[in-house]
């Protein structure tokens, strides 16, 4: 099993407001190739990736969102093509209401 790295920030957690979006972006895993997915909710701690690559627990990803340089993630729960994936570091709520702001909520990836 691998170990899920712990919390820097213990204010944030899984009860952070989640917002739903749809948002294309790009997603790799480590050492590997950038892959085109799509984000379903969202919240300063992380995010519901929705995948057809396989995603392990505790497995360390990287997302790009439009416009923004990658951000290192990791997978905390998987079901099926979804996942849910942490944060290394929580966003930033200017950031965060900019992507959200920004959505394109019809958009394919």
């Amino acid at each position: 099993m691998v170990a899920v790295p712990e919390r820097k920030d213990s204010q944030v957690s899984r009860s952070s407001a989640r917002q739903t979006v749809l948002i294309g972006v790009r997603v790799r895993r480590k050492g590997e190739s950038w892959f085109k997915s799509r984000i379903t909710d969202m919240s300063l701690s992380g995010f519901r990736l929705v995948s057809y690559v396989k995603l392990h627990i505790g497995m360390e990803v990287w997302v790009m969102f439009p416009g923004f340089e990658g951000r290192k993630a990791f997978v905390t729960w998987v079901s099926d093509h979804e996942a849910g994936c942490e944060f290394e570091t929580p966003m930033h709520p200017a950031i965060f209401d900019h992507i959200v702001r920004t959505a394109d909520f019809g958009a394919g990836s």
